[in-house]
């Protein structure tokens, strides 16, 4: 008798719902403020593994990149200063979709 050949099947497209709720402005600065710390510093990250690799590297793609998301964070904070003002709840919608791409 020949062994079973066991073969596993591995979606090509994978969607997280990662945040789904209504929050008080509070909560969702917490959230989405938490959500922009870990991508700043994953740049971050990545920039002084450039820099280490060769002092001389191109890093315009992760400064930039940390430049860009710093000006979402501001911009987020103002617009849950309006929520606060206004004593309203925040609804967060937060999905990942996730493909393997050749």
């Amino acid at each position: 008798m020949e062994p079973k050949k066991i073969t596993r099947e591995v979606a090509r497209e994978q969607k997280i719902r990662l945040v789904d709720g209504e929050f008080t402005p509070s909560e969702a600065c917490d959230i989405v403020n938490a959500l922009f710390d870990q991508k700043i510093n994953f740049h971050k990250i990545q920039r002084l593994s450039l820099w280490e690799g060769d002092v001389n590297a191109n890093a315009s793609f992760p400064n930039s990149r940390i430049e860009e998301l710093e000006a979402e964070k501001i911009k987020f904070k103002e617009y849950m200063k309006t929520a606060r003002e206004g004593g309203s709840m925040v609804k967060i919608k937060g999905n990942l979709d996730i493909s393997f791409i050749r």
